[in-house]
């Protein structure tokens, strides 16, 4: 079957690894017809606009995009292209597995766990204004539609993917309504799904005890803004954000794309770790149905890691972006 899928390579690293990436997908022997639309910076200074009409039709169109990196400024210029594209395309949950690769130095070599994010509320909206000079007020805004979807979400993943238990992190102890809503809808969905164990953890204890016991958790949900920092520290249990996977979903189509920055400071040299996207990748496969396609390419991708002859800088190797690519090629053949 071919398949279209729009591709936005994004700007610093983005475009090296995304055609890295391209070249990983062909040689599986996936058939793809690319539609490469551009955001952020590089749309803004052609088309005047960080998310041109034409790249949200693309991807409505398409129902799949795989995305590079795209650099956000701090604290002024243009918000977040992947908050607006989450927006504009109700992307609403956010998938980010996180599994511990062979021969890569980390703290817990045989982590394994899932972060599910609700993907359109909370503090990480953005929805702020100046109240007065020097008073700016941010609204948390939860509501029981999106909180019982992503619940939903979880366990039918979880169902799916044959997980057996789901943690919901909260901090319905002291923000009691909207966290505390978060935590009845999960409490509600949880006895639709019996054969899936349910539990809750106040967020800060959950993630001292992802630091200390990280192996206790299975599938964990969180709020956007909790998702957002969990996903984050869970990445550095296993190594960083260069090897961790990232997938936005929604009832109009999925976004897959690496979540680690544009690392301006090496792009074009050819040195950048595409393993990232490359899990990206291989989730959206999966996504497509392309399974016989994934776990090829997961298998030779997990072989090259677990002989460790051919490695990145970031990860302690000589290899360039394109030799670690050949590799993988190589041991699909």
């Amino acid at each position: 079957m071919k398949h279209t899928i729009t591709l936005i390579p994004g700007d610093g690293i983005g475009p090296e690894v995304a055609s890295t990436v391209v070249r990983i997908i062909e040689a599986a022997g996936v058939e793809v017809a690319w539609e490469t639309h551009y955001a952020g910076a590089q749309a803004l200074e052609k088309f005047g606009t960080t998310l041109p009409p034409e790249l949200l039709e693309s991807i409505k169109r398409n129902k799949v995009a795989l995305k590079g990196p795209i650099t956000t400024p701090i604290g002024k210029g243009f918000t977040s292209v992947n908050v607006g594209l989450r927006k504009a395309l109700d992307l609403y949950a956010n998938l980010r597995p996180i599994r511990a690769l062979p021969n890569v130095p980390c703290r817990y070599p045989e982590l394994n766990l899932v972060i599910v994010r609700e993907n359109t509320e909370s503090l990480y909206a953005g929805l702020e204004h100046v109240v007065v000079p020097g008073v700016v007020e941010s609204l948390k805004i939860i509501t029981e539609k999106a909180s019982t979807r992503i619940a939903r979400y979880a366990f039918e993943y979880s169902r799916r993917e044959g997980r057996k238990k789901i943690t919901c992190g909260h901090k319905a102890n002291i923000m009691k309504l909207s966290d505390g809503l978060f935590l009845d809808c999960f409490r509600k969905v949880a006895t639709e799904y019996p054969e899936i164990e349910a539990d809750d953890k106040i967020i800060d204890n959950a993630c001292m005890q992802l630091v200390m016991r990280p192996e206790q958790f299975d599938v964990m949900l969180l709020e956007n803004l909790y998702g957002d920092i969990v996903s984050d520290l869970c990445a550095g249990l296993i190594g960083g954000l260069g090897l961790v996977p990232g997938a936005n979903i929604g009832e109009l189509g999925a976004v897959f794309e690496a979540v680690h920055g544009s690392a301006p400071d090496i792009a074009g040299q050819g040195i950048a770790n595409p393993t990232a996207l490359l899990q990206s990748g291989i989730l959206m496969l999966r996504y497509l149905d392309e399974r016989e396609a994934a776990e090829r390419t997961e298998k030779a991708m997990l072989n090259v890691f677990a002989e460790g002859k051919v490695r990145t800088r970031d990860i302690g190797g000589t290899a360039r972006t394109s030799e670690f690519a050949d590799a993988i090629i190589s041991k699909m053949k």
